[in-house]
């Protein structure tokens, strides 16, 4: 799978850099277990965003697109694109809901 489409790519590349109003324009998730990442920016193949690997610590920061694209996870899968995301958020509202789960499961 295609992890970003020229259409999302021109979005993310239009947000300004670390700006909590940004939307994500893509979602990402390990097919297999944990493991999220809400992308609202990228410059060449690094990406900003909300990064949630399942371990109670959800955080804005980087990710490597290539690092994602070349994961094996079992069963042959990689990381995969959530194709009927459309945020209806900001990144910054993302990332205050992550964070007030994490208390609450605490």
């Amino acid at each position: 799978m295609k992890l970003i489409t020229k259409e999302i790519l021109g979005k993310l590349k239009s947000n300004p850099e670390k700006h909590p109003d940004n939307k994500p324009w893509l979602k990402l998730f390990n097919p297999t277990g944990s493991g999220t990442w809400l992308i609202s920016e990228i410059k060449d193949d690094i990406m900003y965003g909300l990064c949630d690997l399942g371990h109670g610590s959800p955080e804005l920061g980087y990710v490597s697109l290539k690092e994602l694209e070349s994961l094996k996870l079992p069963f042959g899968l990689g990381i995969e694109r959530d194709i009927s995301f459309e945020p209806d958020r900001t990144l910054g509202e993302y990332a205050d809901e992550a964070r007030k789960v994490r208390y609450i499961t605490s």
